[in-house]
């Protein structure tokens, strides 16, 4: 199954190591939104969308980029993202919402805690320090050989 993540990790590269760890074992490539091609979309089987949470929503270039999607037929995607409260269903809705209008079908979602130190949480050292962990790294792996049985 060939697969594409794209990917929008910023203050503390959370997301990143999220989609790293995806990554190996869907040995899928990496790249920003700034990188696509909307054409080479028709080339893989399997496409994920990930970032940081931002006000209930993942990064609007994930966003922006959902939207220029040319749409398609029964094509697989995922969902992946990190937040300082994991409340995947809400913060995932938009993304979901357009990938679907899009034809895509999502398979799975993933969510884990990252490190914040956002607005005044940075004079407080904080919040979720050394997250994403060795366990959301493993939970992340699990997720992804679970993709594979799609």
């Amino acid at each position: 199954m060939k697969s594409l993540i794209f990917l929008y990790s910023y203050h503390h590269n959370n997301t990143e190591k999220i989609a790293n760890a995806i990554a190996k074992v869907l040995e899928a490539e990496i790249k920003t939104p700034q990188q696509v091609k909307l054409e080479e979309f028709q080339e893989y089987d399997l496409v994920g969308f990930g970032s940081g949470i931002y006000g209930e929503k993942l990064h609007k270039s994930i966003l922006n980029l959902a939207d220029k999607l040319p749409r398609v037929t029964n094509k697989k995607a995922f969902i992946f993202s990190t937040s300082a409260i994991t409340e995947k269903k809400n913060n995932h809705k938009a993304i979901r919402e357009i990938l679907q209008s899009k034809g895509y079908i999502i398979v799975d979602e993933f969510n884990c805690r990252g490190f914040n130190t956002n607005s005044f949480l940075k004079f407080f050292g904080g919040m979720n320090k050394g997250r994403p962990n060795a366990e959301d790294l493993k939970n992340a792996e699990e997720f992804a050989q679970n993709l594979l049985k799609l």
